[in-house]
């Protein structure tokens, strides 16, 4: 942890799934055997790489809690800008097919015209 994170303990994560899974794994008479987690394996560990499932009795850290609140606003603001957008993309294709119509409508009308005046 020290290597990864750095000296402050207080800095570190409660659970580092990539951390778990390399040392787990790193050989020797019980290979794959993630230790720290009963009998769970790093296989397993891959397939469910979240806190909740694998350690439940794990609490979020404080930094953990804000990066997931960080990230839940900026996902609600990509969410409203991409509703915006999609507004927008809406009304423009409903113009642009105004716009074509009527652009049908005064090209019919020119060829009624020209065909009027040369009988």
């Amino acid at each position: 942890m020290r290597e990864r994170y750095g000296d402050d303990i207080l800095t570190h994560p409660e659970f580092d799934p990539d951390l778990w899974m390399e040392v787990g794994s790193s050989g020797g008479p019980v290979k794959n055997r993630v230790y720290g987690l009963s009998n769970t394996t790093a296989d397993n560990l891959r397939s469910t790489r979240s806190v909740s499932t694998v350690g439940s009795s794990q609490s979020i850290s404080s930094s953990q809690s804000k990066e997931f609140v960080a990230l839940q606003q900026h996902t609600a603001q990509l969410t409203e800008k991409y509703d915006h957008l999609s507004a927008e993309y809406a009304q423009l294709k409903a113009s642009h097919a105004q716009q074509r119509a009527e652009s049908e409508q005064i090209k019919a009308s020119q060829a009624q015209q020209r065909a009027e005046s040369e009988q």
